[in-house]
């Protein structure tokens, strides 16, 4: 038979007590940031694009979900019997009274100790200076030559070579076809960085397609990353797709996301943008020299007529100008003199007829004369013999009778 123990023991509900595991759990800090190895089963993806899975071992499962955000960066294809590493945290779903993993990452079982070296050498080369940004070197905006490190056969190099062709086929391309993948890549790596260096191109594309972190290994090699850093020429790197990051692209000069943007990134100025500009210059160009010329025939219109100033001919077309004008003055002058000469003259000619003697014979008066020797009779006792006497229109004879 059960006795009452001395104290009472706290009583709590299904809640309570989930809460409370919960806060010991998530308060952990080892248990927020972990791997968890395991073989995947139930792997679901709901119209909410959250995922839901359950990692498993010989011993024990643990349901796991990832959130659509972290799902969306995801580059495995998960199915079930698949051994993978998930990293998360730990957390309680207390409707159902679960603990589960909150992954944000998954990738293939192995990645994580090749992630932990990545991170080792990225360590070490930033502390060396590798990675500064003050070291990196402007990549040219019209590249006569573009040096190409990529394999021979793979995609990548059809679409860089495709992209070049549409954005600047004005461009040399220098092919260096390389392994990129496996273990005789790093050094072929090295060896035509190198090469493609001796040739003096004007930048270096240095890519390949996306993978897994197995896959783009050599773009980590330290040889590798040291020789980007010691190329002569500015180096592009494109390795991967955009979610992919290789310690190439911290060494690189500039850093593409993937393979065609590593080729549009070299290629800053296309044809178009060149047969743009021509075009403008040409415009400019004729407009200057329009301006140019109309400013010059100004200027030598200016000059003719500062010459025919001073010129002979302007010099006598002036004074054969000055003689017209005198002409026309001595011209007026006469005509002027002459008409106060005839209106002197029609004065003088006016006070004649006033005392022209026959003027006063229209007046009824007459002028007698004596025949014999044509005296004027100015008195009687001259009045004699035979007379003419003179009227306005006329004259007629007379005598006298004693």
């Amino acid at each position: 038979m059960l006795q009452s123990p001395l104290f009472s023991l706290p009583h709590l509900t299904v809640s309570q007590l989930t809460f409370r595991i919960r806060k010991l759990l998530e308060g952990e800090p080892e248990l927020q940031d972990v791997w968890v190895d395991g073989e995947l089963s139930n792997v679901s993806r709901p119209a909410s694009g959250h995922l839901y899975f359950t990692l498993k071992d010989r011993g024990a499962s643990l349901r796991c979900v990832m959130w659509k955000t972290d799902v969306t960066r995801l580059r495995l294809s998960l199915q079930d019997g698949m051994a993978v590493e998930a990293h998360g945290k730990i957390a309680v779903y207390e409707p159902q009274g679960q603990y589960q993993l909150i992954a944000n990452l998954i990738q293939p079982k192995g990645e994580g100790a090749l992630y932990q070296e990545f991170l080792r050498l990225k360590a070490m080369l930033e502390a060396e200076g590798l990675f500064d940004v003050a070291r990196k070197r402007e990549i040219p905006q019209l590249p006569r030559q573009i040096g190409i490190i990529t394999s021979g056969t793979g995609a990548a190099l059809r679409d860089i070579l495709n992209t070049l062709r549409r954005r600047l086929p004005l461009a040399q391309v220098i092919l260096a076809p390389t392994p990129v993948q496996g273990v005789e890549a790093p050094p072929a790596l090295v060896a035509s960085l190198a090469a493609i260096n001796r040739q003096h191109p004007d930048v270096i594309l240095l890519a390949r397609g996306g993978g897994s972190i197995e896959d783009l290994w050599a773009f980590n090699d330290e040889q590798v990353v040291r020789a980007v850093v010691a190329s002569q020429v500015p180096v592009i790197s494109g390795v991967g797709h955009e979610t992919d990051f290789t310690l190439c692209d911290f060494a690189a000069d500039l850093r593409a996301p993937t393979p065609t943007a590593a080729a549009e990134l070299a290629t800053p100025i296309t044809v178009l943008d060149l047969a743009t500009g021509l075009e403008n210059a040409r415009t400019r160009l004729t407009s200057v020299t329009l301006d140019l010329l109309g400013d010059q025939k100004v200027f030598l219109s200016a000059l003719a007529s500062r010459l025919r100033y001073v010129s002979p001919t302007r010099r006598i077309e002036t004074e054969k100008q000055h003689l017209d004008e005198l002409a026309r003055r001595v011209a007026s002058s006469f005509v002027h003199r002459y008409q106060l000469q005839a209106a002197h003259i029609n004065g003088i000619a006016r006070r004649l007829e006033s005392l022209n003697p026959l003027a006063v014979l229209k007046r009824g008066y007459a002028v007698l004369t004596r025949k014999s020797d044509g005296s004027v009779v100015s008195r009687v006792k001259q009045a004699q013999g035979e007379l003419n006497v003179r009227v306005s229109d006329g004259e007629f004879g007379v005598v006298r009778n004693p």
